[in-house]
């Protein structure tokens, strides 16, 4: 999601990922008259077993703490990934071109270098969950 926000010290990913986000949406508009639809998807936090051993590592470290810091608080499931796949590749989304639809359950719009846990709105004003 570094297309949108940037990030420091990834200025080379973030111009490439804004790259590829604006290709989608010219894409979209030359290949339109043809019938051809062109969509991004942007994946969050999805570990999985394919990992780097490097990311991998960080990852099982802060594992107590990367959840809490989502605002879905968790991570994604792989499963969700392809369901917003098969969303635009359905005729329910025939209609939808030139769209990069990001998948990580809000977290890109957190724009803070350090994202801090999430604390739900209902938490913080002394009630419980939904339901309860």
């Amino acid at each position: 999601s570094y297309a949108w926000t940037g990030g420091p010290g990834f200025a080379h990913s973030a111009a490439a990922k804004a790259g590829v986000k604006n290709l989608v949406e010219t894409l979209a508009v030359e290949w339109a008259p043809y019938g051809i639809q062109v969509n991004g998807l942007v994946p969050g936090l999805f570990p999985h077993a394919d990992l780097p051993e490097a990311i991998r590592g960080h990852l099982e470290r802060t594992d107590d703490d990367k959840a809490s810091r989502q605002p879905a608080l968790r991570v994604g499931q792989a499963r969700e990934l392809g369901w917003a796949a098969t969303f635009l590749a359905s005729p329910y989304a025939r209609f939808v071109s030139g769209h990069t639809m990001v998948v990580d359950g809000a977290n890109w719009q957190r724009r803070n270098v350090v994202n801090a846990p999430v604390v739900p709105v209902r938490e913080q004003l002394g009630r419980g969950p939904y339901g309860q």
